[in-house]
Order: structure tokens, then sequence, then C-alpha cells
């Protein structure tokens, strides 16, 4: 029995010890993020500052990527599912899709 409870306790400050350094480690994964962004806008500006004193143009926008080719398009699903019918014929969309098996106008059943 004293066994059991010594490993419980090894298995909590092992647990505790864990959760400590992932703590510590988020903490530096989102200070080096905001670095990261504060020295990307500040390598913009700073590109742009010297583009000014050189008088170089500033670069173009970027284009909108080519087409793919004829192939490939888009499909939505709504094209995919079955038609419901008019509101006077009998509808062919099962009810687990939201028609009526019976048929004809849902007034009258």
């Amino acid at each position: 029995m004293t066994l059991l409870w010594f490993i419980v306790g090894a298995s909590l400050v092992v647990a505790l010890a864990a959760w400590s350094r992932a703590r510590r480690t988020a903490k530096r994964l989102e200070r080096l993020s905001e670095m990261y962004w504060e020295l990307k806008y500040q390598h913009g500006e700073l590109r742009v500052r010297m583009q000014r004193m050189t008088g170089e143009a500033p670069p173009p926008p970027p284009q909108a990527p080519a087409p793919g080719p004829p192939g490939e398009a888009f499909v939505p699903l709504n094209s995919l599912a079955p038609h419901r019918a008019g509101p006077g014929s009998p509808s062919r969309t099962p009810a687990r899709w939201g028609g009526d098996v019976r048929g004809g106008d849902p007034a009258k059943h």
C-alpha cells in the first residue's frame, strides 16, 4: 500500500513539473510571437523609409493568383442536392431531406 502512495506522489510531482514547464513554454511562445510581429512591422516601416530616401517607387501591389486549370472548378453543394418539386407536383425528395414522400400538396395531408 505504501508503494502505491509513493507512485501517486511521484506522479503528482511529475505532473506539476510538466504543467509548470508547459506554462513557461506557452508564455515564451507568446513573447516570441509578439516580437516577431513587431519586428515584421518595423521592417516594413524601415523599407518604406528607405524607398522614400532613395527615391525608389514602392513595389506594385500583389496581383490575384492565376486561375487554375480549366478542369478544376468549385462546385457548390447546393447543386448536388436533389431538386425539390414545385407546389403542385409530388416531391421526390425523401423525408429525411425535408421532402414529403407521400407527394402532392402538404396542406391536404
